[in-house]
């Protein structure tokens, strides 16, 4: 699972608003341009992402397996038919493009996850969203940052102690039913837990905000990110 990790990589120098940015003018752009040609340049731009955050491609999609599998499955799905040909080859390839696409989008994600502490990410959203909407966005971002990885966590460790009572050797269904069931129930057992936590701590919807600040690396990605923004136009 993709949390952060501090470090001194060119991503993680950079102001989290900025990163924002890029991420979105990439992912409009990206969905607005699906030619194989476009993709390649996506391609070269996804390559730098990473290379800033200095965040490896195999642990990346080692992490986002079980989305890669999906999105591999997409275009073969799209392809069949009921009927003659039996498979549509134009349909699956406009399938894997925009499979293509999500990945591109996951990875320059990733390369932000990788660089971005939550609570730069909970400050960059509530002082570019002003009011109570920000403040909400900026907690639900929060709690999902942090969330997440715990839940994962209770997955792996439901599934290794099944392993550990010879439990690979009971039927696929029989398997998944009992992993759902026991990360629910777990699901419902963490949210009990930091409700409490929050009401112990006095959780507060507009804490003192870590302070931000554009540095000269900043403002060339910012154009970036416009130009990215821009070109979903043309």
């Amino acid at each position: 699972m993709l949390t952060y990790e501090p470090g001194e990589s060119l991503a993680h120098r950079l102001d989290p608003r900025s990163k924002l940015a890029v991420q979105m003018g990439f992912a409009a752009t990206a969905l607005a341009h699906p030619t194989p040609r476009a993709l390649l340049a996506f391609s070269g731009l996804t390559a730098v992402a990473l290379a800033a955050a200095r965040l490896s491609l195999r642990r990346t999609l080692v992490a986002y397996r079980f989305a890669l599998l999906l999105l591999v499955l997409a275009p073969l799905l799209a392809g069949v038919t009921l009927g003659a040909p039996w498979f549509d080859r134009s349909a699956a390839v406009a399938s894997g493009l925009a499979s293509y696409r999500v990945l591109l989008i996951l990875l320059v994600s990733a390369a932000y996850v990788r660089s971005t502490p939550v609570r730069d990410s909970r400050a960059a959203i509530q002082r570019t969203i002003p009011g109570k909407p920000g403040q909400l966005l900026g907690v639900g971002v929060g709690l999902v940052f942090r969330f997440l990885p715990v839940l994962y966590g209770d997955l792996r460790t439901i599934r290794e102690a099944m392993a550990a009572r010879l439990g690979t050797e009971r039927g696929a269904v029989d398997r998944a039913g009992t992993i759902a069931v026991l990360g629910v129930m777990r699901a419902f057992e963490r949210a009990d837990r930091l409700s409490l936590a929050l009401r112990a701590r006095c959780f507060a919807w507009n804490p003192t905000l870590p302070p931000l600040s554009f540095s000269w690396l900043d403002y060339p990605v910012l154009v970036l990110a416009v130009a990215l923004a821009l070109s979903t136009f043309y």
